[in-house]
């Protein structure tokens, strides 16, 4: 069994060492390979995550770096997929930091026959207090706490990604590949993985309406896939129990809520993470 590893960046030279270092500390893999897909980049991206092969094949991994000219992350993604050989396929955003024990749970999980997807605990982190306080709130929401989101890490076996062929043109593409699975299809990990949320309230409100757009057009051109959606019912009591818990991160994450009702709906492909 092989796993590959694929790494989407678009000018990530500021989180790639931290990225690479962590996926390659990670405990109980007999080796992987490791594809950064270096689209549109104007940094030092792919230059940083060449410095890490030697240390790659002196635990008998490997990392291969694609550059292409197009910055287009769905486009990165199919060149990653077409570039690797496993038998196990893991897709990470290339400012996530995985725990330790993470990758090898997600590897074991999916070493079977029938098709699965897996990803792990999702920790958020966050710099400023406005972003701490909505990350506080939105992480317990029914969705964030009952399901395995899979934001910024998922992976499949070979079955699984039979199910689609190339990755289309759209905004949410973890969603996409976990609406191809049913909730009993869908393994969780008890292993960790870091996930940086949006900083300052401006760019919470930017990252929140595409968030709303990669749901809606996946509901508006992929329809048959919502009936694997899982997000659980968050009742009016829920919300006033939560909101009297955490009275700042309710409005916090609630004016963000509004703001984005209240501005531009359309469908964006435009894509700032607003670190």
């Amino acid at each position: 069994m092989k796993t590959s590893i694929i790494i989407p960046a678009n000018n990530e030279a500021h989180w790639m060492s931290a990225c690479l270092e962590a996926v390659l500390a990670s405990q109980r893999m007999d080796g992987a390979q490791i594809i950064v897909v270096a689209n549109g980049c104007t940094d030092e991206t792919a230059r940083v995550a060449k410095r890490y092969n030697v240390l790659a094949q002196e635990q008998g991994w490997s990392v291969e770096v694609i550059e292409t000219e197009i910055g287009n992350k769905l486009h990165a993604l199919n060149l990653g997929d077409r570039a690797a050989t496993g038998d196990i396929l893991i897709y990470l955003d290339a400012d996530v930091r995985v725990g330790p024990r993470v990758l090898g749970q997600m590897e074991r999980s999916l070493d079977r026959d029938a098709p699965a997807w897996a990803s792990g605990e999702l920790q958020m982190a966050a710099g400023s207090w406005v972003s701490r306080a909505y990350a506080r709130f939105w992480g317990r929401v029914p969705f964030m706490e009952k399901s395995v989101p899979g934001a910024g890490l998922f992976g499949v076996n070979r079955a699984g990604r039979a199910r689609w062929g190339d990755f289309p043109d759209i905004i949410s593409d973890d969603m996409f590949v976990r609406l191809h699975f049913t909730p009993r299809e869908r393994i969780g990990v008890a292993g960790n993985y870091v996930w940086p949320v949006a900083e300052g309230w401006s760019n919470l409100v930017k990252v929140r309406r595409r968030q709303n757009a990669g749901v809606a057009q996946l509901a508006e051109q992929y329809p048959e896939l919502m009936k694997n959606e899982d997000k659980g019912e968050f009742t009016k009591e829920q919300k006033i129990n939560l909101a009297l818990s955490r009275p700042i991160a309710f409005l916090v994450y609630s004016s963000v809520a509004w703001a984005v009702r209240l501005t531009d709906k359309k469908h964006t492909t435009d894509w700032d993470r607003g670190r």
